[in-house]
């Protein structure tokens, strides 16, 4: 997916967070959105998932064939992680899983048995999500996320809540699975993004 931000800007009430930022991003790019904690690197992701609107600027997606993918159809696109979405507690992870993929495609070849042994989550298909660790729905999210089939996928802190095998996890599926989607990485930590072919630190737009 073609990514193409132009003079974005995001202000909530008389606080502007960034101003004038653009971007441009190819299919198969990776970019690592930095900046320390608090600068805006989380509502840029919300901004480019659509969650929530710019105060100004342009954002427009297009397919690898420079055709412009309209607004309300984004969302079959895109696929997102991050801490601060929330799981429904009360569904199993078969039944999440299956929720899921009412709104989106798998991809090719993959199910939830797979799906399940390569996050290392096998054991807890019928577990409800209440009763998971945090690092469990963290990786949860994360195949959520990754075998969604998608253009792009957008990753913010993704190792948060992981110990060292779900970082070896979060590793894997980068290597084997990030295939030639578009990649939007929110991060402080460089081990997180090392995959990274740009980086855009946030501070330097804001005003």
């Amino acid at each position: 997916m073609i990514v193409v931000a132009q003079g974005l800007g995001k202000r909530f009430k008389q606080e502007w967070i960034f101003r004038n930022l653009d971007l441009s991003l190819e299919t198969g790019d990776v970019l690592a959105i930095v900046g320390p904690n608090g600068s805006g690197k989380s509502t840029l992701i919300k901004i480019i998932s659509g969650a929530i609107p710019a105060t100004e600027g342009e954002l427009k997606y297009r397919t690898e064939e420079g055709k412009i993918i309209p607004d309300d159809k984004i969302y079959q696109k895109i696929s997102i992680a991050a801490p601060y979405l929330e799981l429904i507690e009360e569904l199993s992870l078969q039944e999440s899983w299956d929720f899921h993929f009412k709104f989106k495609q798998k991809l090719p070849g993959i199910n939830v048995e797979d799906a399940m042994a390569i996050i290392g989550i096998s054991k807890a298909r019928y577990k409800q999500i209440k009763n998971f660790s945090s690092g469990m729905k963290q990786r949860m999210k994360l195949g959520l996320a990754f075998f969604s089939d998608v253009d792009l996928l957008l990753l913010d802190e993704p190792t948060s809540n992981l110990d060292k095998q779900g970082i070896s996890v979060y590793n894997r599926l980068m290597e084997d699975w990030r295939r030639n989607r578009t990649l939007i990485i929110g991060s402080n930590q460089e081990d997180e993004y090392w995959m990274a072919n740009k980086k855009l630190d946030v501070t330097q737009f804001l005003k």
